[in-house]
């Protein structure tokens, strides 16, 4: 999944599933929530994200909740498009990214039940050419390892093989692992990655004898009735209702286009509502059981998805927010765990260029709650999950719309000073060590392919071969360093581009880095290392 760092803070957990809170700094106490949920006013939802929707500027949003097995809301609010009226409603499509990973783990659980892999099968037994750059990681890689995030693989590592839209395709994206240097040990360390659920989502395919896509449909979104529900961009484009998605282009909000990433939907394949994801969050909160009595997988396999597999750390929010601090955290399968006010949680969250998704879900409490976002913000998310987890939990309300605001302002600040700091710091009168056509060439880096630079219109343009959107001008930084300014501003992504020198003046090496640290980080810049092909 895409996954913007603001929201990279927020994904962590707690229990094991099934374990009961015990730990007296967690208990809650039963009467005092009892008498505090009594006390409080009818909360009123669509004040609320209406408050957000204009507090953090994102044009649309649908809200689904779930508690005690009942729909109690599922509804949209503001529009679908910047500049058309036509409304979010219960029924529009929104990409969810990364809170696909849940179905491609749900299927996984449905081949356990069926007896057809074991989560601890090597992932070779599978997938005979399934290779990693180390040879004892890739046969000791078991189908578990696929959905846990500890592979050894670094933050977000190869995201530049699907993102944004690539012409590799999925098979090409799993050869090329084998190029994609480690950057821990094996099982040592927690680091989000999206390459692994792809390769999850190939053995999906291969056991069904059908595409990822088509097993989706048919083990899940039919037999729970998410009609609405597509595992496809062009497939929701042909809709008659679904939102757009919009970027921040110089501050502002704007509609961006569609990204289709087709060879990546083991990780991000889902397009849904709030009607259908209501749906998918009951039977989640039941043990898999459906309405029909009829178990969509296992309670057991349930509960292994929503129990610990790998320990994440604890981040330290900023004081105003230090109420939202877990007490542990912890990744499942297809799941994010962590406690919040003496209860275990369940979320996941995802991004794509456009979009914003989280999935939240307190099963002592059988509550759930879905919140889609047709832009790139995750305070506005961050402030309705715990607005609406503090209402049904019995909780003095806390003003957390105000607190995020006033949070996201205060981190932007701060990086635009970090940004203004080195730009003033730079040596503004240094000269390239070469004449500027001297860096025009071609560039090879070991798992991503090629990139060029070369004159065109009078500016030196770099443009990665595999990715059609990811062109841009350079401009002079400082000594060898340059600045990449990408043709699609909505990005956000410019980068530094460095070239290292050999004795003889030529060019050794090219590196790049983003320039902001609000930059995705499935813009893995930093992972690449070009060497210059050698022209025949």
């Amino acid at each position: 999944m895409l996954l913007k760092k603001p929201l990279a803070t927020l994904l962590m957990l707690a229990f094991a599933a099934g374990a009961a809170v015990t730990t007296s700094a967690l208990a809650a106490p039963e009467a005092a929530v009892a008498a505090s949920a009594a006390a409080a006013p009818a909360y009123d939802l669509d004040r609320d994200v209406n408050l957000a929707l204009k507090t953090f500027d994102v044009p649309g949003m649908a809200i689904a909740i779930v508690k005690d097995g009942k729909v109690i809301a599922a509804k949209g609010f503001g529009v679908r498009r910047l500049g058309d009226p036509a409304p979010v409603t219960a029924k529009t499509l929104f990409e969810i990214a990364s809170n696909s990973k849940a179905f491609t783990a749900a299927q996984l659980a449905q081949l356990v039940d069926d007896g057809k892999l074991s989560w601890d099968d090597p992932v070779t037994k599978h997938l005979p050419s399934f290779q990693m750059a180390d040879a004892y990681v890739t046969h000791t890689m078991t189908v578990r390892d696929l959905l846990v995030h500890r592979s050894g693989l670094g933050l977000g590592a190869g995201d530049l093989l699907w993102w944004p839209t690539t012409t590799f395709s999925t098979d090409e994206i799993i050869d090329r692992l084998r190029n994609v240097k480690l950057a821990t040990s094996f099982r040592n360390n927690y680091a989000y990655d999206n390459l692994l659920y792809i390769v999850a989502g190939k053995i999906i395919a291969q056991k069904s004898g059908k595409s990822w896509e088509a097993a989706t449909r048919e083990h899940i979104l039919a037999p729970l009735g998410m009609d609405g529900t597509t595992t496809n961009v062009e497939e929701m484009l042909k809709t008659a209702d679904y939102s757009a998605p919009h970027s921040k282009i110089n501050g502002k909000a704007a509609v961006v286009k569609p990204m289709p990433v087709q060879n990546a939907v083991g990780a991000i394949g889902v397009q849904t509502n709030a009607e259908d994801i209501a749906k998918w969050m009951q039977v989640l909160l039941n043990e898999g059981k459906m309405e029909n009595g009829k178990q969509l997988f296992s309670a057991k396999q349930a509960r292994e998805m929503w129990s610990q597999q790998t320990p994440m750390k604890v981040s330290e929010p900023k004081p105003a927010l230090m109420a939202t601090k877990p007490n542990f955290a912890a990744y499942g399968l297809g799941f994010q765990l962590r406690d919040y006010r003496g209860r275990k949680i369940v979320m996941h969250g995802g991004a794509l260029q456009g979009f914003y998704s989280r999935i939240v879900m307190v099963p002592e409490e059988k509550l759930g709650v879905a919140i889609f976002t047709n832009a790139e913000n995750g305070p506005s998310m961050s402030a309705l999950q715990w607005r609406i987890l503090d209402n049904y939990m019995g909780v003095a309300p806390t003003d957390w719309i105000k607190l995020y605001a006033e949070q996201e302002a205060e981190m932007h600040k701060e990086e635009l000073a970090r940004q203004g700091k080195l730009s003033a710091a730079r040596a503004a009168a240094s000269k390239p060590s070469l004449p500027l056509a001297s860096y025009n060439g071609d560039y090879k880096d070991d798992w991503y392919g090629t990139v060029s630079i070369k004159q065109a219109g009078g500016r030196q343009v770099m443009s990665f071969s595999r990715t059609p959107d990811l062109t841009g001008t350079l401009e002079h930084f400082q000594h060898d360093t340059f600045i990449v300014r990408w043709k699609e501003r909505n990005f956000n992504a410019d980068a530094y581009v460095t070239f290292a020198l050999n004795p003889d003046g030529s060019i050794e090496r090219m590196k790049m880095a983003p320039i902001s640290t609000e930059t995705d980080f499935s813009y893995d810049f930093a992972d690449l290392n070009f060497t210059p092909v050698k022209k025949p």
